[in-house]
């Protein structure tokens, strides 16, 4: 069977969460980028809208409830050193309710909320292209 972003270019969401001026980031523990920090994001499933695949995979990954999501853009990733190519659709959420959590501790190893000026390293190429456009 074929994977999406391996076998060929995978269709990808992420979600930029802000808080008080603070972005939630999580560190990855699998390729593509692991030991990186990013912003939250999955695959887009079959008959799914992207918006909507970035609002579930947040949830999915953080435990927040996100209320809304605006589009912020698109990026292309192709990471060479892990063989992964993905395209992917950007929003930004500001209004959620909930307490971030680690609920997937089998992909993600910790999290915190950041100034943009603090931010952890490294930052995936993902989150450099996410934080480059919501300036």
């Amino acid at each position: 069977m074929q994977r999406p972003g391996s076998d060929f270019p995978g269709v990808g969401v992420g979600m930029v969460i802000q808080r008080d001026d603070r972005i939630l980031l999580y560190r990855r523990m699998r390729p593509p980028e692991a030991g990186y920090w990013n912003i939250v994001g999955g695959k887009v499933d079959l008959m799914e809208a992207a918006r909507d695949a970035a609002i579930r995979e947040a949830m999915e990954e953080t435990g927040l409830v996100i209320e809304d999501a605006d589009f912020l853009g698109v990026t292309e990733q192709i990471m060479t050193a892990d063989r992964q190519h993905w395209v992917s659709l950007l929003y930004v959420a500001t209004r959620f309710s909930g307490d971030a959590r680690l609920t997937e501790p089998d992909k993600l190893s910790d999290f915190g909320w950041f100034a943009p000026d603090v931010l952890p390293e490294p930052l995936s190429a993902f989150t450099r292209a996410a934080l480059a456009l919501l300036r």
